[in-house]
This record gives structure tokens, sequence and C-alpha cells, in this order.
């Protein structure tokens, strides 16, 4: 009796683990917030705001889950969050800009905390909620931006990080090809 086959699917799709996701998770929880607490009622910024935050992380889960047996449709979906993220960026500048309001260098006491916080993989809401609660909009906005910058940080490395496996393995349709043959040669 021949050997059963090797899988050829690979082992993909817990975006949980992915902590491009959790930063995702992150500015999405804070984008609707800030939205809520910060922009008037009927302000077409708000919708475009949250539509935009979830569309990063939402991209990113789904992207994770797709690349079980599509790597094209995996590296397409993360490049949507990316860009959906990067629309969110220009909306949190836009908010400071036209209230004259300082957008923090990268290098500034302000966006060096954040960054610090940033690297804590675990980081949620609930471990900035007393920041965000009793600081100025223009401090969350600014520390939204600096999380903005390293879910997309994070989303360049992983989709980098995806074309360089895609070009060792090959899609799935290779993979199929290369596990049928496989299993031929092994049932002679």
């Amino acid at each position: 009796m021949p050997a059963d086959p090797e899988p050829f699917l690979p082992k993909k799709g817990n975006y949980h683990d992915l902590l491009a996701y959790r930063k995702s998770e992150l500015v999405y929880d804070l984008t609707y917030r800030f939205t809520q607490k910060h922009l008037q009622k009927g302000d077409r910024t708000i919708d475009q705001m949250i539509q935009a935050a979830r569309s990063g992380k939402q991209n990113i889960a789904e992207g994770s889950k797709a690349g079980v047996s599509s790597a094209e449709m995996e590296v397409k979906l993360m490049n949507v969050a990316r860009a959906s993220l990067e629309e969110l960026l220009i909306d949190f500048k836009d908010y400071l800009r036209v209230r004259d309001r300082q957008i923090r260098e990268k290098k500034s006491k302000e966006a060096l905390f954040v960054r610090k916080l940033g690297f804590n993989t675990d980081l949620t809401f609930e471990h900035v909620r007393e920041v965000f609660e009793t600081r100025p909009p223009e401090v969350i906005a600014n520390m939204s931006v600096c999380f903005i910058y390293q879910t997309t940080y994070l989303l360049d490395a992983l989709i980098k990080h995806l074309q360089q496996d895609f070009v060792k393995t090959g899609g799935i349709k290779e993979q199929m090809l290369k596990a049928r043959l496989d299993y031929r040669r092994n049932t002679k």
C-alpha cells in the first residue's frame, strides 16, 4: 500500500500570529475611538478613516487566509492593506495640518516614546487607553501616525518576504504538480 502523499498546501492563515495584523488592530481601535471623540458628527472623514483602518486590518486577515491556496492573492491583499493604511496616515496628517497642529518628527521625544511602546508585540488599545483618555487630540493623532508607520513598515517587510517565498517555492499549481509527481514516483 502506497504511503499517503505529502500535503502541498502551505501552513498559513493564522493572521493573529502576524505582528502586522496585531498592530493594525491597534490602529483600528485608536482610529475608531479618535473619530468618535474628536471629529464632529456628520463629518464624512469619520467613515473614511474608520473604513481605511478597517480595510487595513481586514485585508491582512483575508490575505493571510487566502495565502493557503494563492500566493498571488495574498500579496495583492497585503498591498491593499498597505494602501488603506497609507490613506489613513494621510487623513491623520491632514487632521493635524488643517488645524495648524504639529506633526511630530520621527526623532522627537514624543515619537520616540510611542515608538518604544510599539516594541511591545502584544500592544493593544488597553495599553494606551490612559494616554488616549488624558491627552489632547494632537497627541493622539501623532501617536496614531507613529503606529501606522510601524504597521506599514511591518507590512512592507511581510510583502517582501512573501515575494521571496514565492520565488523559492512557487505557487499552488507548482506545488500541486510536484506533490502529484512525487506521489507517482513513490507508488511505482
